[in-house]
């Protein structure tokens, strides 16, 4: 049976995730995407994934930098979502630094990863990174993604 590339994005878009910002530093530049495929892999060690399109520019650029930050976005943050998935946005999305890693200013948590393993899969490659540094914060709320739309959690922990 032949699965339908629509077919099979809408049923995934069932699945409800957060929304992540995977940058990385090439020549003192930094350069950034959205990303919704990310995911932990391990406790001990600390691992996390990143899913990156072979057609991205960041599969062409994790293999030379071995470097990725993850900053998890907060439910007002659409627009920075929008800008790192090529829709640029006026106000640039502004950026903090930690161990040499840039992160979305405002994020509601953040992961700076030493790439240590990269396994191609279809026209992904997943980049697995191993935690150097994390942060987060007590208060707020992540931004969603489900059915194609970005999302908002309500206080009483059901999706709007």
């Amino acid at each position: 049976m032949m699965i339908d590339k629509r077919e099979f994005r809408n049923t995934l878009g069932r699945f409800a995730t957060g929304i992540t910002i995977v940058t990385t530093v090439e020549e003192d530049k930094v350069h950034g995407m959205t990303a919704n495929a990310f995911l932990s892999v391990s406790l001990d060690p600390p691992l996390v994934l990143v899913s990156i399109d072979h057609k991205a520019k960041m599969h062409q650029l994790l293999p030379k930098t071995h470097m990725y930050g993850i900053s998890i976005l907060r439910e007002d943050q659409e627009a920075v979502s929008q800008h790192f998935a090529g829709r640029p946005q006026e106000n640039a999305p502004q950026f903090f630094w930690k161990e040499n890693f840039p992160f979305i200013k405002n994020s509601i948590a953040q992961l700076a990863c030493e790439i240590v393993d990269e396994h191609p899969a279809g026209d992904h490659t997943l980049y697995i990174g191993q935690v150097k540094w994390l942060s987060y914060e007590e208060e707020g709320n992540p931004l969603l993604f489900y059915a194609g739309k970005y999302r908002k959690l309500d206080l009483k922990g059901e999706a709007e």
